[in-house]
């Protein structure tokens, strides 16, 4: 199977660079694919597809000509992930969550990071996701955010690095827990011969996160999650969750609010909520305060949750966190609230709102990575070294333009891991990771994540809605 596997020049995650032997964590792992026929590697592949299918494992992505319902690519090798190597990526991760909730709290209150010339004001109040009805507003427990979807990569050594944080509503974590389970019955004795940490108790830390934060203290409190909807694009994801939580998944229409407190419809009547986990964006929440063309969100919900009467995870404003201009920024927030050097270093990132950072990137629009600062998905991107030269002229456009909507970073070359490709064969592809971290009473990250793969060759976008894929993540016990 890996007869003609080529490592390149790249960091690969399963062979050493000069031998091309596989690491030792790898040597099971590599011993039994080799011994497995192409006629069993389909059958197995085919036997994952059409339970995905069944379960209705889907993304959609819009605009499609072929249609938008589509199953979740898998690949059938697991990245492995030693036990020394993940405590690092947790001390980082949660070194970074802790110093994103300092500095949520701190701008929608005393605004010291920006009075001591850390975080331009600017930078701060002109985020698409700032919101001004959130200043003084005490969250419950003083936590802004709750979940958190942080994207890892491996650079050309090896080395872990920040690509972005997702705050507001992070996605993949169902993907992340029906691919364990496709790999414990595709290859249950090659998993049981790993001594791999679980990962299926995220369900039941997420719930105990939610009713950390409400506000009454009572035994149970009643959580729900808001959904925009079936035709979400990750709506699989919202039933999935909600089901394995046990709680009730909702739209707008099934939530009022009567005298500041929400309520939920039932067939018993009224029922008081307590925290609400949403899957739905700022801008859709209240139309009395934000779009009031929005019909996915519950009129008076911002008047109850300013209150106090109702808690939401993430909170509203936690947007300025995914800011990818904010982001060039996290590192001065660590040394600034924690005075530690960050763990888990950034991708070097140009910020083209500044004049000499704009001048460097239009004139070498050619050699970078351009992003859109509120985009996601693998939208509003640009990788310069393989764009037309009608898209370099777009983006400089759209750089000169509208300077603080943009940055540009180097060309990272993500690290690549052996994938089974269409044609069957073993072949090095690009991944990173995205590792979910919750913030409740305690912080607890999730042993593994969900190993994002870029399927076509050669590119470096791993997203589901650009032809990415996923693999099962295996994080190993000491």
């Amino acid at each position: 199977m890996f007869a003609n596997y080529d490592t390149g020049e790249f960091f690969d995650e399963m062979f050493a660079r000069h031998g091309g032997k596989p690491l030792k964590h790898y040597t099971r792992l590599h011993q039994r694919f080799q011994n497995l026929s192409l006629h069993k590697l389909e059958e197995k592949q085919r036997r994952i597809d059409k339970h995905f299918l069944e379960q209705g494992i889907t993304f959609t992505v819009y605009g499609d000509k072929q249609g938008t319902e589509k199953i979740f690519p898998f690949d059938l090798i697991p990245r492995i992930i030693p036990a020394a190597e993940w405590r690092k990526i947790e001390v980082g991760l949660t070194q970074r969550i802790i110093a994103l909730n300092l500095f949520l709290h701190d701008i929608y209150h005393d605004q010291k990071i920006i009075k001591d010339g850390i975080v331009p004001e600017d930078v701060v109040k002109s985020a698409a996701h700032f919101r001004p009805e959130m200043m003084g507003h005490k969250v419950a427990q003083e936590i802004c955010l709750q979940v958190c979807g942080t994207d890892l990569i491996r650079n050309e050594n090896g080395d872990y690095m920040v690509l972005e944080d997702n705050g507001r509503c992070p996605s993949g974590v169902s993907y992340l827990l029906e691919n364990r389970e496709a790999m414990k019955h595709a290859f249950p004795n090659l998993y049981k011969s790993y001594k791999v940490r679980r990962v299926n108790h995220y369900s039941e830390l997420l719930l105990k996160t939610l009713q950390h934060i409400s506000p009454r203290s009572v035994n149970t409190p009643v959580c729900v999650l808001l959904t925009p909807g079936t035709y979400n694009s990750a709506y699989f994801e919202h039933t999935f969750l909600a089901r394995q939580m046990g709680i009730e998944i909702v739209e707008g229409r099934d939530l009022v609010v009567v005298n500041s407190h929400v309520y939920m419809r039932t067939t018993k009547g009224l029922e008081l909520v307590d925290v609400i986990y949403r899957r739905v964006d700022d801008d859709y929440l209240d139309p009395t305060v934000f779009r009031e063309e929005s019909c996915l969100g519950v009129p008076g919900l911002m008047d109850a949750y300013l209150k106090g009467n109702v808690s939401l995870a993430n909170a509203v404003g936690t947007g300025v966190a995914d800011d990818k201009v904010t982001y060039a920024y996290v590192p001065d927030m660590i040394r600034y609230y924690l005075d530690q050097e960050p763990y888990l270093p950034n991708v070097p990132t140009y910020l083209a709102w500044r004049d000499d950072d704009k001048r460097y990137i239009l004139e070498n629009l050619s050699s970078l990575v351009v992003k859109s600062a509120n985009e996601s998905g693998g939208y509003g991107m640009l990788i310069g070294p393989t764009a037309s030269k009608q898209e370099l002229a777009e983006f400089s456009l759209k750089i000169k333009q509208s300077p603080r909507n943009y940055i540009a970073q180097p060309v990272i070359n993500l690290s690549r891991h052996p994938t089974v490709c269409e044609d069957h064969s073993i072949q090095g592809r690009h991944i990173d990771l995205r590792p979910y971290i919750l913030y409740g009473e305690n912080i607890e990250i999730i042993p593994g994540g969900l190993t994002r793969v870029a399927l076509r060759k050669d590119s470096l976008v791993v997203n589901s809605s650009q032809g990415g894929g996923s693999k099962d993540t295996w994080v190993l016990h000491e």
